[in-house]
């Protein structure tokens, strides 16, 4: 089966949500790029958003890779997520050597700028990434944001990020918060949030799963609805499914085997049969990637392994799992 004869991703779902996929400016060449044009209508950096990447120097930015970006999805009729203004990785050294009102002061110009150059492609912000604590003991990851702008740090980035972002929408996004003890935590938060009048409009599920998980599907469905009863939208921003739970370290499995293949596939299939059925709170989803050719999967959490957690091969050929999400 090849690309030119199949069925565009974004178009089976243009009555449903959103189709987009995380991208490095290498990918708007070759295969990579012509699986973007053709399946995909929403494009999220992969890293050149990130503060430490737009924003390396105090009072410099460098928008190369971020421009390109926007070039090419304004010219090929796709919208954005901009990915993400705070985060407890990839900041550069300066940022928390700050005090409070300094960091704040940085923290809303860059805000304002990025907005400023992109808002009129983005739909929708990652304002806050990551902020819940895995550990089941503390609540919040304690960063170098929590620590020097305060407790209520969330609550004062959504308020400044609300000043600039016009009518995208603006998120809290995290991973394995469809988990219980997770989805908890940050059901709580977000629910203290939205009492204090914080502008929150949804709720990001990264969706970083495996093909083993066979409570996905439950969790996934009691997440969706939690959040959804706070009145959040729900947007997928990085979709994969690995061939591998993240305790499973071997290193010697080279290339798929039909087993993994059909199990990859009825996970997709199960997850976009959820995805559609809540299509009234489910605005958009995003693979973290386009094809297996490249994906953050590899080597980690193993380094030196592949990893094969996309719709689409090496080639970029579609795989089986494909065509279980196009047929519905």
């Amino acid at each position: 089966m090849s690309n030119n004869s199949i069925l565009s991703l974004c178009e089976a779902y243009r009555d449903y949500f959103k189709i987009g996929a995380a991208v490095r400016v290498e990918d708007f060449q070759g295969i990579q790029g012509e699986l973007l044009k053709k399946h995909f209508n929403s494009l999220t950096a992969e890293n050149a958003m990130k503060f430490g990447e737009i924003h390396p120097y105090e009072g410099s930015y460098d928008f190369e890779k971020t421009d390109r970006m926007k070039e090419f999805a304004v010219s090929n009729n796709m919208k954005m997520r901009g990915h993400t203004f705070v985060w407890h990785n990839q900041n550069p050294h300066w940022l928390f050597e700050k005090n409070k009102e300094e960091l704040l002061e940085i923290l809303k110009e860059h805000i304002k700028t990025l907005c400023s150059r992109y808002g009129d492609v983005i739909y929708a912000w990652d304002v806050v990434n990551e902020a819940i604590e895995d550990k089941t003991d503390q609540q919040y990851r304690d960063t170098g944001w929590r620590k020097i702008l305060g407790e209520d740090y969330i609550k004062t980035v959504f308020q400044l990020a609300k000043e600039f972002t016009g009518a995208a929408k603006l998120i809290y996004n995290d991973y394995n918060n469809e988990f219980p003890d997770k989805f908890k935590k940050s059901y709580d938060m977000l629910k203290k949030l939205k009492a204090q009048g914080t502008p929150i409009d949804g709720v990001g599920l990264q969706g970083h799963w495996n093909i083993m998980d066979k409570q996905l599907i439950e969790n996934l469905k009691r997440a969706i609805e939690g959040y959804a009863s706070l009145g959040l939208q729900l947007q997928v921003t990085e979709l994969d499914v690995s061939m591998f739970s993240f305790e499973d370290k071997r290193k010697n499995v080279l290339v798929p085997t039909e087993e993994m293949l059909y199990l990859q596939e009825e996970m997709y299939n199960n997850i976009f049969e959820t995805f559609r059925s809540y299509k009234e709170v489910v605005a958009s989803v995003t693979f973290w990637g386009i094809s297996d050719r490249y994906t953050w999967k590899d080597n980690f959490p193993v380094p030196g392994r592949k990893d094969w957690p996309m719709l689409f091969d090496i080639n970029g050929e579609p795989k089986n799992s494909l065509a279980r999400v196009l047929n519905f």
